[in-house]
């Protein structure tokens, strides 16, 4: 998925710097991804180490985490595919709320995507009610069905608007594509929770934190994916169709601050990682006056190409390249 703040060009400066930092041998070591998003970091480590443990607040990201992280050991799915692409479209939430032709006259999708789109997933939650699918099988399909979707989207990437005429790519027919995981040998940990809850609740060796970084809000952003995944029925807001969504104390300026400083106090963790950038709402010297606070302080950048929604979009944007900060600590042992 083409997603903000997404770490898949990043993953092999963190995945060095983290080796670098906590010995090449990984094999042995707890990881946590605590703010997850689609699961890229966390997919990084999940063979190189012991367990990983994966949270994000957002359903839709619970959902991909579930299956890319969540989900460790073989599972027949091509039957349960085929059959999902077959399906005859249905007019149903998804086309009457967010589709072309639907009463609402929102064009997230085409009509005949947005019917493919209701199709599969009441299918999807068919098996499930009749234990034709266990959970495993059902965050997958549910997994390969979002990302699926997000490919004929007819958005700028994000999901706050639609766009007034249906785009190339989100003209193409919806065809599910089977969201493939690896295998290990052991279990993992996926949650969906709030991170500073979460935080006291769990422990391991390595943190990696990549909470968001500005004032704009995932739940507003993706609620759509939100909206697919947990297929509830809600009165759509305002011209983009919003749903109540949750609001991070990350993206408020006067919350910011003291939200990472409890988050870090209360981490049982021996080396923290946070990603974050020149741009963010914590400068880099707020990060490293609080993270010095409980021990051993470093840091590492990276210059690389900012996210643009749409490469056809034309937007001034400040720089065309950021400078990411991995922040590094190595908390005191009477402070974990």
């Amino acid at each position: 998925m083409n997603y903000i703040g997404s770490k898949h060009k990043l993953s092999s400066f963190i995945f060095d710097t983290v080796t670098a930092v906590c010995g090449n041998d990984l094999s042995q070591k707890v990881f946590c991804d605590l703010f997850a998003g689609t699961g890229i970091v966390g997919r990084t480590f999940k063979t190189h180490v012991k367990q990983v443990i994966a949270n994000d607040v957002e359903f839709y990201s619970y959902v991909l985490n579930r299956n890319y992280i969540g989900n460790h050991t073989e599972l027949s799915s091509e039957a349960a595919i085929a059959t999902l692409n077959n399906l005859k479209g249905q007019k149903g939430f998804i086309f009457q709320n967010y589709s072309e032709g639907g009463k609402a006259g929102r064009l997230y999708f085409t009509s005949e995507n947005g019917q493919k789109i209701d199709a599969a997933r009441h299918q999807i939650e068919t098996w499930r009610g009749t234990s034709e699918i266990d959970d495993n099988q059902y965050y997958f399909l549910l997994a390969s069905l979002l990302e699926s979707a997000d490919k004929v989207a007819n958005t700028a990437s994000v999901y706050g608007a639609f766009l007034k005429k249906i785009k190339t790519s989100a003209a193409k027919i919806m065809v599910i594509k089977p969201a493939t995981f690896q295998k290990t040998e052991g279990p993992h940990q996926v949650f969906q929770k709030d991170s500073n809850k979460l935080i006291k609740e769990i422990e391991g060796d390595i943190l990696y934190l990549d909470p968001p970084y500005n004032a704009r809000q995932y739940g507003a952003n993706y609620h759509l994916l939100n909206t697919i995944a947990k297929y509830d029925t809600f009165v759509p807001k305002g011209k983009t169709g919003l749903r109540e969504y949750y609001k991070s104390n990350y993206c408020k300026k006067g919350e910011v601050l003291q939200s990472f400083t409890n988050l870090i106090e209360n981490a049982q963790f021996k080396y923290i990682f946070l990603s974050y950038n020149n741009e963010g709402l914590m400068s880099r010297e707020d990060v490293e006056t609080i993270m010095k606070r409980f021990g051993k302080y470093n840091l590492e950048t990276k210059a690389y190409q900012r996210f643009k929604a749409d490469k056809t979009e034309n937007r001034n944007h400040k720089a065309s390249a950021t400078v990411e900060y991995l922040h590094i600590l190595e908390k005191n042992k009477n402070s974990v």
